[in-house]
């Protein structure tokens, strides 16, 4: 063979083990998968740091939930010579679009010339201190007054004012532009009630929801408007029986008429709705 030969069969001989080995898979390089970024756990739009909620009713259902609400029904005054018949007709208290709505209308029904709703959680739920709250949108008009309040359950037996009575917001229409926090107990009722006003820069409050709140503790109660203090009351600041370390329930109501804010005139544009997104209970962490 030749010396030429011999390197043709080299070269050919080279370039098949190339070929052969270049088929062969290389082995590979694992892609390393980057670790999710660890997303916080979103926080309920209910938790409260500190606090425990124990109780809330956020009018998610078709209807009004019986297991947490009453109804008070007539049309006698209510102690207050009011002009309204409360009813549990869902003309007057019924839930739409995620809200309670309590209106007030102008009709002739039994003995008064305008219905509405005052709902209760009497007999059903009521608690001994605690933060309660609601967000509310309150109507507005001359003779209207709506109110976020708390009796004694103790008002069967010993009635009012010695029960007790936390009124965590009222407003009356002829005042768009303020709130007021009061409690009433024996010697201090009625107009004599102790308490404070909250006034709105702006705007009337029925121009947008709000939340009312008071934090209720053994020796101090504290109202909140928006997240924003502006009273508290302490035994040493009542003249009389410091009667709020027992269970309160909740009321959400219209009233029209009243001594307290008149009645509606000729100004006053029925029907008037005050619409509640929730109410909620907490108490403190143990």
């Amino acid at each position: 063979m030749s010396k030429h030969l011999k390197v043709l069969i080299f070269i050919l001989g080279s370039m098949a083990l190339m070929v052969a080995c270049g088929a062969q898979a290389s082995p590979a390089i694992p892609t390393l998968t980057p670790a999710p970024t660890p997303q916080p756990t979103a926080t309920p739009e209910w938790q409260r740091e500190g606090w425990n909620l124990v109780w809330h009713d956020e009018f998610d259902g078709p209807d009004i939930d019986h297991d947490n609400w009453k109804f008070d029904i007539g049309g006698n005054g209510w102690g207050n010579s009011e002009a309204q018949t409360y009813t549990d007709r869902p003309e007057n208290a019924r839930i739409e679009d995620g809200m309670l709505v309590i209106e007030a209308r102008q009709e002739r029904f039994v003995n008064q010339d305008h219905t509405s709703a005052r709902l209760k959680t009497q007999g059903l739920q009521s608690w001994q201190y605690g933060r309660i709250e609601a967000r509310i949108r309150i109507p507005e008009g001359q003779g209207i007054w709506p109110a976020f309040w708390m009796l004694g359950d103790s008002i069967t037996t010993v009635s009012w004012p010695t029960s007790g009575e936390i009124d965590i917001m009222e407003n009356i229409g002829r005042e768009p532009q303020m709130i007021h926090g009061t409690v009433h107990g024996p010697g201090y009722s009625g107009g004599n009630g102790i308490g404070a006003s909250r006034y709105l820069a702006g705007e009337p409050y029925s121009a947008d929801f709000h939340e009312f709140a008071v934090e209720w503790e053994p020796e101090e109660i504290r109202w909140y408007m928006d997240g924003i203090p502006y009273f508290s009351l302490t035994p040493a600041d009542v003249p009389g029986e410091w009667v709020y370390d027992q269970p309160f329930f909740i009321l959400l109501n219209v009233a029209v008429g009243g001594l307290w804010p008149g009645y509606p005139d000729e100004s006053t544009v029925f029907p008037q709705r005050m619409l509640v997104d929730y109410v909620r209970v907490y108490q403190t962490q143990q």
